[in-house]
């Protein structure tokens, strides 16, 4: 007949066990020990050596016992510990090797967009990105680019103007009337593939912008303009160009 097989009892379940048993004993042998030295001193009885060297010898014992098995759990709780930082540690490292693969793959859906998968060719504009820094301030940043065949390094202008209303009357602003980043009414744009133009920008006291005018004139190697208008929308944060 196959004997039952012992069931097996976790590594901490076993450590708290042993150290509630040697607990127990401990207190046994205590109050074993008191017991008896109360009956000889009341009763006047005799306890032999032998008996009290015994009872020394088991009180010693399990304190043995007792501070091997307090080693153990403090062990136990240390390792319970280092598990615990070592799980946190890893999750960390998984979170930031998600945002690092997140950034590649953004960068690298930017730069496949610059390449273009539509057969548009020529001079073209991206969307503007506009970033809410606080207190009415915007941070910008816009893109133009080409798509040729055989890329000329290309000279010209970028201007640009926010549509909105203030005191409920239609206005329209020059980029460089609300920013310092764009001072001399338009950027000089000088690129073969692409350019990007960035800053900040301060929107006027009641002022709502709904829409911003991007225009690009490009004066070498040959006369080429471009002009787009967007929404007015902001976003959280720019896009990752791997820069």
């Amino acid at each position: 007949m196959a004997r039952p097989r012992a069931r097996s009892v976790p590594i901490r379940q076993a450590g708290a066990l042993h150290l509630i048993v040697l607990l127990l004993l401990f207190v046994a042998v205590t109050l074993v020990g008191v017991a008896l030295g109360r009956y000889s001193a009341e009763r006047g009885v005799r306890v032999s050596p032998a008996a009290l060297a015994s009872v020394q010898a088991r009180l010693t014992e399990t304190g043995e016992s007792l501070d091997v098995a307090l080693d153990e759990l403090e062990v136990l709780r240390t390792q319970r510990e280092v598990d615990k930082q070592a799980l946190e540690m890893l999750r960390a490292e998984m979170a930031a090797e998600r945002e690092r693969t997140a950034t590649i793959e953004e960068s690298l859906s930017f730069y496949r967009s610059l390449m273009g998968s539509d057969g548009a060719k020529g001079l073209q504009l991206r969307k503007p990105e506009l970033v809410l820094i606080g207190d009415g301030r915007v941070a910008y940043r816009f893109f133009v680019q080409q798509r040729e065949r055989e890329y000329d390094l290309l000279n010209g202008s970028l201007f640009v103007q926010i549509r909105g209303q203030q005191a409920a009357e239609p206005v329209d602003y020059t980029l460089a009337q609300l920013s310092e980043d764009f001072p001399d009414g338009s950027a000089t744009l000088q690129f073969r593939y692409f350019q990007g133009v960035e800053g900040e920008l301060l929107l006027p006291e009641g002022f709502k912008p709904s829409e911003i005018l991007l225009s690009v004139s490009i004066d070498k190697p040959r006369k080429t303009e471009v002009s787009e208008v967007y929404p007015w929308e902001l976003q959280e944060r720019f896009i990752n160009v791997g820069q």
